[in-house]
């Protein structure tokens, strides 16, 4: 396989990671089940990557990892936000369909 498809493939990877956990705290409203430390590790992690890349000029780099540092972020902002303000992301965010969804499983814990 040809180093630059690897690299892609990495880079989309690591770069969507964080949109299944963002999207199951909004779903679920709650942030119990997840390792703050874990993300904020990960957000130096890609800040320092964000910053390596600024200085060598190198826009895939910048990209992927500032996106994932936004993501990294919005988990961290999540987890310090009240029930209430997850609760309105919730609504806010989700189609009623995932809702209601979400509103079942809930009745049935």
């Amino acid at each position: 396989m040809e180093p630059n498809i690897i690299g892609i493939l990495a880079a989309i990877f690591t770069t969507v990671a964080n949109i299944p956990q963002t999207y199951t705290i909004i779903r679920e409203k709650s942030t119990d089940h997840i390792s703050i430390t874990t993300y904020f590790i990960l957000l130096t992690g890609t800040l320092l990557w964000t910053t390596y890349g600024i200085l060598k000029n190198d826009w895939p780099l910048i990209l992927t990892n500032g996106f994932t540092s936004m993501t990294s972020l919005i988990i961290i902002i999540l987890n310090f936000s009240s029930k209430k303000t997850i609760s309105k992301i919730h609504e806010a965010v989700l189609p009623d369909k995932i809702i209601k969804e979400a509103e079942k499983t809930e009745k049935n814990k």
